[in-house]
């Protein structure tokens, strides 16, 4: 994989994870966080759908490499939804 290979997956896991973020409602940080919610949620969206048995919609291919991207979304909602609800229940008291 090139350079510009990988700043094209960087660039679709940022959008897949802020995405996830403004479906949960709650941001965990900026660009760089956005990137690794981004490939979180694909691992764990990807792993949801194949539990499920459901098959991935709409993956995006770049120089060989797949990105699973509906399922990055759904997965990058998911996580942060979880992230936000164990922040929220430690800050009240």
């Amino acid at each position: 994989m090139t350079l510009i290979g990988f700043i094209i997956l960087l660039i679709i896991a940022a959008v897949a994870g802020s995405l996830g973020q403004a479906i949960a409602g709650y941001s965990l940080g900026g660009c760089l966080m956005s990137i690794v919610i981004g490939f979180v949620g694909a691992f764990l969206g990807s792993w949801l759908g194949s539990q499920l048995g459901l098959p991935e919609p709409l993956p995006v291919t770049v120089q060989g490499e797949t990105f699973p991207l509906v399922w990055s979304i759904v997965g990058s909602a998911v996580f942060t939804a979880l992230f936000a609800l164990l922040i929220r229940s430690r800050r009240v008291i």
